[in-house]
């Protein structure tokens, strides 16, 4: 379920949430707010205005019944009546609803629209926009937040943007878009990429989650990872499953590993500290154990459908009460790991460890496997990253099985006391290192199948003996 913020943004209010369901209206003009008036009427929806604030008094609705609440026969045929003045706002009432989002954003961020259509769901979207700015900026914003790819063309007065979303993925994008400070125009795509990826890991520090009780959590990861795999379910245990086949499935089959809950339960009412940055919580624990291999993870997620390669099958498993012996990971069933070639849990301390075994008794996967990683991580000038012994994780589970398997630094350190802390920067450089090593799959599966023809070597010798 969507939130009253989400509704609005979505379909193209631009409004500033002071808190839950209440908004300051300073920056809509009074045409959007009588349209928002009167849709909150039609839907029955009790609210009080005063002094440019709105707060919202019911319970919230599905996007579905707001989008048929905003919508009305003949909606967008009258576009281009506010083209009145230079420079005059959008009247949402006259755009196309699935594009009035990301005509009031592309706007907000300092470029002039002079035409939209969001295509009724039987060709491309497109946004007519003013050559006042730059439009490289604005479709490297459009890339950084998932667009597969966007096609611009040059018209006498404006550029002609092509935007191949399905409705609810332009729904998406404004929303996506509405996290974005016009100076991120300037910084490029990678960083608009981090911040993105930032704001994601708040949502997840901020999402209680305690061992036993990770239902909120895992109701969020379910909607995010959704849109970006072919099958999604949760087991009898709790845990969220899923899976996708890329470009033909030729290459490995990968697992991804996260752990949904926390060994004590976020504080309610606490505040994420940010210095720089290092993030801590104000009270109890930060929870970044693991939320943020979590964060890693629906990055990765993304990545992979929108921007990568990469050939094979991938597979991700959140896990429940992993706090509580791995209990989740124990209660995967088989079938579901069978054919995988390699796993990658992120859910370690520190900084740039690339766990291969526990405690150095018990290995996680063949010497060549880690190695990889670290010749990755050179090759793409990631420094810090090496081999080490760790602890116990999921990742002993699937060593288990016969899988091969590592487990990487999150960034987090003092997990489990008041004192963690999170390196938000280092997380993200774990989100970066998937990405190579995704990008190099063929090096990947070529290293899975030496590692396989050492093991039937040794096999042979073995039966031989």
């Amino acid at each position: 379920m969507k939130t009253w913020n989400q509704l609005f943004v979505r379909c193209g209010w631009v409004l500033v949430e002071k808190e839950k369901d209440v908004f300051a209206c300073k920056n809509e003009t009074e045409v959007n707010l009588q349209f928002l008036f009167q849709s909150l009427d039609k839907a029955n929806i009790r609210y009080h205005f005063n002094k440019g604030v709105l707060t919202i008094l019911s319970s919230i609705i599905s996007e579905d019944q707001w989008l048929e609440t905003v919508d009305y026969d003949y909606r967008g045929r009258g576009e281009g009546l506010w083209f009145d003045s230079s420079k005059e706002q959008p009247k949402i009432h006259e755009l196309d609803l699935f594009i009035s989002g990301i005509v009031r954003q592309v706007n907000r961020l300092g470029y002039e629209t002079l035409g939209s259509c969001d295509g009724h769901g039987r060709r491309a979207a497109h946004v007519m926009i003013s050559k006042e700015k730059k439009i490289e900026e604005l479709v490297e914003l459009l890339l950084a937040f998932g667009c597969k790819s966007v096609n611009w063309r040059e018209h006498r007065n404006s550029y002609h943007l092509s935007l191949h979303l399905k409705q609810h993925e332009l729904l998406d994008l404004a929303e996506n878009m509405s996290l974005v400070e016009e100076s991120w125009l300037e910084q490029g795509y990678e960083f608009i990429k981090q911040q993105r990826f930032y704001h994601l890991l708040e949502q997840l520090l901020n999402i209680p989650g305690v061992s036993g009780n990770e239902e909120r959590v895992r109701k969020f990861v379910i909607e995010k990872l959704t849109p970006y795999v072919d099958h999604i379910s949760v087991d009898r245990a709790g845990n969220v499953l899923a899976e996708k086949i890329y470009r033909g499935g030729h290459g490995p089959v990968i697992l991804f590993n996260a752990h949904l809950d926390t060994v004590y339960e976020i504080e309610p009412g606490r505040k994420i500290v940010k210095n720089g940055n290092t993030w801590s919580s104000s009270k109890g624990i930060l929870g970044a154990d693991d939320r943020a291999g979590i964060a890693v993870l629906l990055h990765t997620a993304e990545y992979l459908s929108q921007h990568s390669s990469f050939s094979g099958k991938v597979k991700f498993i959140f896990t429940v009460e992993e706090e509580c012996g791995l209990v989740g990971a124990r209660e995967v069933d088989e079938y579901f790991l069978w054919g995988t070639d390699a796993a990658i849990v992120v859910d370690r301390r520190g900084t740039g460890d690339i766990v291969t075994s526990c405690g150095g008794y018990f290995p996680f996967c063949h010497p060549q496997y880690g190695a990889f990683f670290e010749e990755i991580a050179v090759i793409e000038g990631l420094n810090g990253w090496a081999t080490t012994k760790g602890g116990s994780s999921d990742t002993r589970i699937w060593a288990e099985h016969s899988i091969e398997s590592v487990n990487l630094s999150a960034g987090y350190r003092n997990e489990h006391t008041e004192e963690e802390i999170l390196d938000v920067e280092a997380c993200y450089g774990t989100a970066q290192l998937l990405e190579e090593v995704l990008r190099n799959d063929k090096k990947l599966r070529a290293v899975l199948r030496g590692i396989k023809r050492e093991q039937f070597a040794d096999t042979i010798l073995k039966t031989a003996l």
